[in-house]
């Protein structure tokens, strides 16, 4: 599989789109590991939706008007950033590559986005560090039972130069992945979770997890299912970082996010794996409601695939990229600061 995956001539043509990349990863990945990365919560109506939401907006153009250049960089947290677009926080990648975490932040690095690492890494915090310094990465933080572990996280953060705390506020409990239980997923044995030291909670025990998902049966036992707004206070009171909130959907959950200090809210359904038959456009009534307070971004439904490496991570981003710049030259728009083009 790793042979596969690294050798991109493999494929029967260049890919021209990510598609092809999902494509070439479906042949090559064990059914396991694929469902994992693609699958959504029970009947998957919103990991459908999650894509399709996206073909319902239209756009409205504008002609001549100068585009000779168009410059689509912007800022996160106060850092550049060469593209709105940047990688958010996916588990587990070396499951997918054996260069995982690693291959993903250097083509983050390269193509000058940001990456957002998942506490659920292959790889460790300080080793994503030390392979990209120059980076722009933010921490996914899940909060556990355990406090102090969870403290440890965010301080080894900050310590190794991450730009930001991005804490995830909508898994209090796994969402039902009816694959993964049908596939009693669990981590291949040769990996685990590389922020952790103990089986358990490295998510690499030898134990039987039953007849569900061993990720269920993890997430039940050590994620904190208590968590109130008064714990993203005692997350920023641990750190200088920025606190964004991971997992809003509503507006007056983004008020409240708002009056409890946060500095950003990424609106996330979580790719459509916590809870099916959810709000997908939520984004435009949550920026209205905090005002221009805060920043606001958005993940789901967004296509994101690491399957080949870092040629292959390279190669997505520069897909959108260019199909980012063409749209927005055509549209008539020069920059993303200017007037909206969208119904």
């Amino acid at each position: 599989v790793a042979r596969s995956l690294c050798d991109m001539n493999k494929m029967s043509q260049k890919p021209v789109c990510v598609k092809d990349f999902e494509e070439h990863a479906r042949r090559v990945l064990p059914k396991s590991i694929y469902d994992y990365y693609r699958s959504g919560a029970d009947d998957q109506i919103t990991l459908a939706d999650n894509q399709a939401a996206f073909s319902r907006w239209r756009l409205y153009p504008r002609v001549l008007r100068e585009v000779s250049h168009v410059d689509i960089s912007t800022t996160v947290l106060g850092q550049k950033v060469s593209m709105p677009v940047c990688v958010a926080a996916t588990a587990m990648q070396r499951m997918a590559h054996p260069d995982g975490e690693i291959a993903t932040v250097k083509a983050c690095q390269s193509a000058g986005i940001g990456m957002m690492l998942s506490s659920w890494a292959t790889t460790s915090i300080d080793e994503v560090a030390k392979a990209a310094p120059e980076a722009v990465r933010w921490l996914q933080l899940y909060i556990y039972k355990d406090r102090e572990l969870t403290k440890s996280l965010v301080l080894k953060a900050e310590r190794e130069g991450y730009k930001g705390i991005f804490i995830t506020v909508d898994t209090p409990y796994l969402g039902k992945r009816r694959n993964d239980i049908r596939n009693r997923f669990k981590l291949p044995s040769h990996l685990r979770m590389a922020n952790f030291e103990m089986p358990d909670l490295a998510f690499s025990s030898k134990e039987s997890y039953g007849e569900d998902s061993g990720l269920a049966v993890y997430v039940a036992k050590l994620i904190d299912p208590s968590l109130r707004w008064e714990d993203i206070a005692w997350v920023k009171s641990l750190t200088r970082l920025p606190v964004v909130v991971k997992g809003i959907l509503r507006a007056d959950d983004a008020i409240e996010a708002v009056t409890y200090g946060v500095d950003g809210i990424l609106v996330s359904n979580h790719g459509a794996r916590q809870l099916d038959c959810v709000v997908i456009n939520a984004m435009m009534c949550i920026v209205e409601a905090v005002g221009g307070r805060v920043e606001v971004y958005l993940d789901g439904g967004v296509r994101r695939y690491f399957w080949d490496g870092e040629q292959g991570v390279s190669e997505v981003l520069e897909l959108l990229r260019e199909e980012f710049t063409l749209a927005m030259a055509l549209c008539g728009m020069y920059s993303i600061f200017a007037l909206p083009a969208f119904l």
